[in-house]
C-alpha cells in the first residue's frame, strides 16, 4: 500500500491486522515480533518459533538444533510474542555462565530487559517483600533469567507461580533426570510439573542412552511415555529399524533438529585459523613457578578453608599460569588472611570474595562446584605454624614482584605480529581481543602494549569498566547517542556498549586491540574483530567455544584467527593444549567444537575438576602423561558412535524435506515483515497527520511534534526508524508507545455512523495487481468483519473481508483485501444499500475459516488422543511387563529346586517359588483394576480436552461501504 493517502477505513483495517491475535500455526502469529526485533532472522529459526507455539494442547518442545544456528534467537522469537500477548510470567534457566549473554541477546534483538535473578538480588528483594519474584514481574520489562543451582534453591517458590513459558538452555544437563541421582534435575521437574509452555534447547538431546530421551520428555510431559520400565522394554532393549520408527513418529510433535548443512544457503560460516605461539620461561620464573606449585600441593595448608580448598586450588592454578601479578595478588590475600588471623582479628579476609575481584568468573564458578563442600569451621592451629606460613607467602610475593622479564608477555608481542600479517592476508580488519582470566593480568598486559605500536587507543573490557578510560569513553558515547534509543539508562549496559562501538570504530594503523576479562566472553558481539587471542586458555572447552564464538559467529565476513600460548617447560600445560585442539577441535576448521564432545563434558565443571586435580597430584612428565591419557579415554567413552547414529535415525529428517521447508519459510519471512513493516508505517502516516506531527521518508519519519499529550514523557522528538533500520534513531516497534497511541486511535474510531464510499486510485499503486485490472472502473460495496474464535485456551481473530460488484460479481480469494491496499480517498453518500450478495460472501467466508480453525484444531485434538492412547498402552505394558518378570523368575526357581542336592536347599527354593506364585497372582488381579484405572484417566483427560475443542464464536463488522475503482 502507498503512503499517498490511505483513509480511515483502511487505517481502522491495519490496525486490526497490526494487533490481533493471529492462528499460532500461521507466521503472521509472529507479526509484531518479525516487526520489533532488530536482527536478520533465518528461516529455520522462523520455522522452529512457529513449531514451539504451534500446538495450543502441547506442554512444550525440544529445540535441538546443531551448534551455531541460534536456538537462542528461536526461543527469544517465542518469548517476544509471548510478551506482545501479555503473557509476561516467563522465566528463563541457563548455565551461570550464559546468563548474561541471555540478558543481552533479549535486550539488543527483541528490546526485552530482561532480570538476572542470583543471591545477592533475590535476598535484597526479599529484605523488602515477602515474594521477589512477584515483585520483579511487576516491576521489569522482560523476562527472569537464573541459573541452574539457583533455580533448584528456590524450586518451592517457582513451583507456586504460574508461568507463561519457561526456557531450559543446555536442557541435555537434565538428561539424567530419570535417576533418583539427578537431584537439580527432578528438583526442577517438580516444580515444573505445572507449567505448560516448556521450551528445552539442546544440540545433544540424546548422548549416551534412549533413557536420556525418556528423561527429557517427562520433563516436558509425563503423559509422552509410560514408566521407564516399559520405555526401556519397548525401545532401550531393542535395535529394530521399525521400533525406531514407531519412536520417531511419537517425538515429532516435540522435537526439532536443524543441521548446519541443511541451512548453510543462508547462514554462511567462515573458518577458524589457528596459530600457537610456544614460550619457554626464564629460570626466574620457573623456579617461582616451581615454589609455588609445590606449595599448592601442600596437603595441609592454613591460608585456605577446607570447605574451599577445591575451588580456591583451582583459582590459584590459573592465575599461576597467568602471570606473576595475578598469582601475587592472590597469595597477598592469602597471607593478609593468615595475619589477621594470628592477630586476632575480628573477622578474616573471605577468600572467595578477594579473588573474585581479580578471577571474574569465580562468582560463576562457585555457583556450579554446588559440591565443594560445606565450610569448615576454623580451628585454632599453633601460631609459629601460622607465621612460617606467613613468612613463606611473603617470600612469594617478593619473588614475583622480582620478575622484570615475563616471557609469556614476550610471545604475545611475537603473536601479535604473525597474527595481524595473516589479517592482511585474508583482508580483515586489525582489531583483536586479548582475553585474560585475570584482572591484574589485564593491568600487566595494558602496561605492556602500552610501551609498543599497539598502544594507541587500547581498550580495557572487565567487569566492572570502572577504569577512568573507560569512563570517559561512556561520557562521549553519552554525548554522541544523546536522545537516541541506544542508551538504555542502565550505566553497566551502555558502558559496555560504549567500549565495543569504540573498539569497532577506533582506527589505529598498527592495530586495535581490546583486553577482556571473562566478562568479555559473554553477551557482546564482535563479527567485525577477526581476531581472538587466548592469553590465558581456559579449562572449560564451553568457555573456550564462548569466547571464540564472540567474533567467529552469524555475520562475521572473514575466516577468524586464533592464537594460544604453549609454556614448553610445562607438561600439563601442553597436554592440556594437545586435548582442546585435538580432541575437542575448538581452535580451528569451520564450526569449532562439535556437539558430541560439547554434549559430553556436560556443564564443563567436571572436566575443569579433573585438570585441577592432574596440576594438584600429578608432578612428573610421565604421571601427567598418563593421567592425561586416561582422561581422553574416559571421554572417549562418553562420545558414543552408537547414540549418534541412533540419534540421527530419530530426529534429523531427510534432506529435501528440510530444505523445502526452509525455502518456504524463507520466502514467507521475509515477505511478512516487509508486509508489517510497511503497514506500520502506512497507519503512523494516516494518523500522525502529517503535515502537523511528522515528516516520512522510505526508512522512517521525524517527529516534530506530539498528537497526544499522554506522550510526552514516553516519547521524545527526534528521528524514528524501524529496528532492522535503526542507528542512532529512535527504534520504532509496534510495542512503541507512540505505535500504540496511532493502533489503539485508529481501532476505537467508530466508522459506521456515516455512509462512505472509497474512490480507489489504481493508477497511484507502486505494483501491478492483475486479478484487479478487470474491475477498473467499476463499483460495488465491501464488508470487513472481525472473526473472533475461542477455543482450546486460545483467542484468535480473523478479518473477514468481502467485496462484490454493483452487477453481482464477487471478488474472489483475497482480491477484496488487495482492493483495501490501493490508496484512497473519502466520499460521503447519503445512504448504502442492502445487497444480499455479499451478506451470503461474507458468511460463507466466515463459515469458511471457522472450519479450517476446527478442522486444524482436531488435528491438535487428534495428536493429543494418539499421544493418551500410546501412553495408556505403555502404562498397560508396565504392568504386563512386571508380570512376564516374574514368571521368568519362576521359571528360573523352579529348575533350581529341580536341582537342589539336598533337602533343606529344595524346600528353600520351593518356598521362593510360592512366594513368587503369590506375588504374581495379585499382580494378575491387580492387573484388570489398574488398567480401569488407566483408562479412566485417560478418558479423563479426553474429556478435559473435549471441553477445551469446544469453540466460542462472535463477529463484529467493522465497517462497510461502496467502492469504485479508478
Amino acid at each position: 500500500m502507498s503512503t499517498n493517502h490511505i483513509s480511515a477505513y483502511q487505517s481502522q483495517y491495519l490496525a486490526w491486522l497490526l494487533s490481533r491475535n493471529a492462528a499460532s500455526n500461521s507466521i503472521d502469529s509472529l507479526a509484531s515480533t518479525l516487526v520489533d526485533s532488530k536482527v536478520d532472522l533465518n528461516p529455520h529459526q522462523l520455522e522452529a518459533a512457529l513449531f514451539a507455539c504451534q500446538n495450543p494442547l502441547s506442554r512444550g518442545v525440544i529445540l535441538a538444533d546443531e551448534v551455531g544456528l541460534g536456538k537462542t534467537i528461536e526461543a527469544g522469537l517465542v518469548i517476544s510474542q509471548k510478551w506482545a500477548e501479555r503473557k509476561r510470567k516467563q522465566l528463563i534457566i541457563v548455565p551461570a555462565n550464559l546468563r548474561k549473554q541471555w540478558h543481552q541477546e533479549l535486550q539488543e534483538k527483541f528490546g526485552l530487559q530482561g532480570t538476572i535473578l542470583e543471591s545477592k538480588n533475590y535476598n535484597a528483594l526479599a529484605k523488602n517483600h515477602k515474594k521477589p519474584f512477584e515483585t520483579l514481574f511487576e516491576n521489569t520489562q522482560g523476562p527472569i533469567i537464573c541459573s541452574y543451582p539457583f533455580a533448584k534453591s528456590k524450586a518451592k517458590e517457582i513451583k507456586e507461580i504460574f508461568w507463561d513459558a519457561v526456557i531450559l538452555d543446555e536442557a541435555h544437563r537434565l538428561r539424567n533426570v530419570y535417576k533418583s541421582s539427578n537431584v537439580i534435575g527432578n528438583t526442577l521437574k517438580d516444580a515444573l510439573a505445572h507449567v505448560d509452555s516448556k521450551i528445552l534447547l539442546t544440540a545433544t538431546p540424546l548422548q549416551n542412552s534412549l533413557l536420556e530421551l525418556y528423561g527429557l520428555v517427562s520433563l516436558i510431559d509425563d503423559r509422552v511415555f509410560g514408566d521407564l520400565d516399559s520405555f526401556r522394554a519397548q525401545f532401550a532393549l531393542t535395535n529394530r529399524e521399525s521400533t525406531f520408527a514407531q519412536l520417531r513418529h511419537r517425538l515429532l510433535p516435540l522435537c526439532k533438529r536443524t543441521l548446519r548443512r541443511d541451512v548453510q544457503q543462508y547462514v554462511p560460516y567462515t573458518n577458524r585459523i589457528a596459530i600457537v605461539e610456544e614460550f619457554f620461561p626464564t629460570e626466574q620464573e620457573r623456579e617461582f613457578s616451581s615454589m609455588v606449585a609445590d606449595y599448592l600441593r601442600r596437603p595441609d595448608l592454613k591460608a585456605m578453608p577446607n570447605g574451599q580448598r577445591q575451588l580456591i586450588s583451582l583459582v590459584l592454578w590459573k592465575l599461576l599460569a597467568s602471570s606473576p601479578q595475578a598469582i601475587a595478588g592472590a597469595l597477598e590475600t592469602m597471607r593478609q588472611r593468615l595475619q589477621n588471623k594470628v592477630d586476632d582479628a575480628l573477622q578474616p579476609v573471605n577468600l572467595i570474595d578477594s579473588l573474585d575481584e581479580d578471577f571474574e568468573a569465580l562468582d560463576e564458578m562457585a555457583d556450579e562446584w554446588s559440591d565443594s563442600g560445606p565450610l569448615d569451621p576454623e580451628q585454632q592451629q599453633e601460631r609459629d605454624a601460622y607465621l612460617d606460613e606467613i613468612a613463606e607467602l611473603k617470600k612469594f610475593a617478593e619473588l614475583a614482584a622480582s620478575i622484570r622479564d615475563n616471557a609469556k608477555g614476550q610471545a604475545l608481542i611475537k603473536g601479535l605480529d604473525k597474527a595481524f600479517v595473516e589479517l592482511k592476508r585474508l583482508g580483515a580488519a586489525k582489531k583483536a581481543i586479548i582475553f585474560t582470566e585475570s584482572k591484574k593480568t589485564q593491568t600487566y598486559l595494558q602496561e605492556l602494549l602500552s610501551q609498543t605500536p599497539y598502544g594507541e587507543g587500547l581498550v580495557l573490557f572487565n567487569g566492572t569498566n570502572s577504569d577512568a578510560s573507560a569512563q570517559k569513553i561512556y561520557k562521549d558515547w553519552l554525548n554522541k547517542h544523546q536522545g537516541s534509543d541506544l542508551i538504555t539508562g542502565s550505566k553497566t549496559a551502555d558502558t559496555r556498549a560504549a567500549l565495543v562501538e569504540y573498539f569497532r570504530e577506533h582506527d589505529n594503523p598498527q592495530g586495535q586491540i581490546m583486553i577482556a576479562t571473562e566478562a568479555g566472553a559473554e553477551g557482546i558481539n564482535l563479527q567485525f574483530c577477526s581476531l581472538v587471542i587466548n592469553y590465558d586458555l581456559p579449562w572449560n572447552p564451553q568457555r573456550i567455544e564462548q569466547r571464540i564464538g564472540r567474533c567467529h559467529r552469524y555475520g562475521q565476513k572473514h575466516d577468524v584467527v586464533v592464537v594460544n600460548f604453549i609454556d614448553k617447560s610445562n607438561e600439563a600445560d601442553q597436554r592440556v593444549y594437545d586435548l582442546l585442539n585435538i580432541k575437542f577441535k575448538l581452535f580451528d576448521g569451520v564450526f569449532g567444537a562439535s556437539d558430541e564432545v560439547l554434549g559430553a563434558i556436560g556443564s564443563g565443571v567436571d572436566f575443569e575438576r579433573r585438570i585441577a586435580d592432574i596440576y594438584q597430584n600429578c608432578r612428573d612428565p610421565q604421571e601427567i602423561k598418563t593421567s592425561f591419557e586416561q582422561l581422553q579415554l574416559d571421554l572417549s567413552q562418553e562420545i558414543n558412535e552408537k547414540m549418534m547414529q541412533t540419534r540421527q535415525m530419530l530426529f534429523e529428517h531427510f534432506d529435501e524435506e528440510v530444505h523445502q521447508k526452509i525455502r518456504i519459510q524463507a520466502q514467507n519471512g521475509t515477505r511478512t515483515q516487509n508486509r508489517y513493516e510497511q503497514m506500520l508505517l502506512e497507519i503512523t502516516h494516516a494518523e500522525l497527520k502529517t503535515d502537523q506531527c511528522a515528516v516520512f521518508d522510505d526508512h522512517g519519519f521525524e517527529l516534530k511534534q506530539l498528537p497526544d499529550a499522554t506522550l510526552e514523557s514516553i516519547c521524545p522528538l527526534g528521528r524514528y526508524e524501524l529496528p532492522r533500520l535503526s542507528n542512532d534513531a529512535h527504534s520504532y516497534r509496534i510495542a512503541h508507545p507512540l505505535a500504540q497511541w496511532v493502533i489503539a486511535q485508529a481501532k476505537s474510531r467508530s466508522l459506521n455512523e456515516t455512509s462512505t464510499r472509497l474512490i480507489f486510485d489504481y493508477q497511484a499503486y507502486p505494483s501491478k495487481i492483475s486479478t484487479l485490472e478487470p474491475y477498473q472502473g467499476q463499483s460495488g460495496t465491501l464488508i470487513v468483519k472481525v472473526l473472533t474464535v475461542q477455543a482450546l485456551e486460545r483467542m484468535e481473530q480473523h478479518l473477514i473481508v468481502s467485496a462484490v460488484t454493483d452487477d453481482g460479481q464477487v471478488l474472489q480469494d483475497d482480491d477484496p483485501e488487495r482492493l483495501l491496499r490501493i490508496p484512497a480517498q473519502e466520499q460521503a453518500i447519503q445512504s448504502l444499500s442492502h445487497n444480499e450478495l455479499l451478506d451470503a460472501d461474507v458468511n460463507q467466508r466466515s463459515q469458511n475459516c471457522q472450519r479450517d480453525i476446527n478442522q486444524r484444531n482436531l488435528g491438535y485434538f487428534t495428536q493429543e488422543i494418539d499421544k493418551l492412547d500410546a501412553w495408556a498402552d505403555d502404562r498397560k505394558l508396565g504392568l504386563e511387563q512386571q508380570i512376564k518378570d516374574i514368571d521368568r523368575d519362576i521359571k528360573e526357581t523352579r529348575k533350581t529346586a529341580a536341582t537342589a542336592p539336598t533337602l533343606d536347599e529344595k524346600l528353600h527354593w520351593q518356598k521362593q517359588q510360592r512366594e513368587l506364585e503369590i506375588r504374581r497372582n495379585k499382580l494378575r488381579r491387580e492387573l484388570f483394576d489398574r488398567q480401569d484405572e488407566v483408562e479412566q484417566e485417560r478418558n479423563k483427560l479426553i474429556s478435559g480436552l473435549e471441553d477445551k475443542l469446544v469453540q466460542n464464536v462472535d463477529e463484529q463488522v467493522l465497517f462497510c461501504i461502496e467502492w469504485l475503482l479508478l
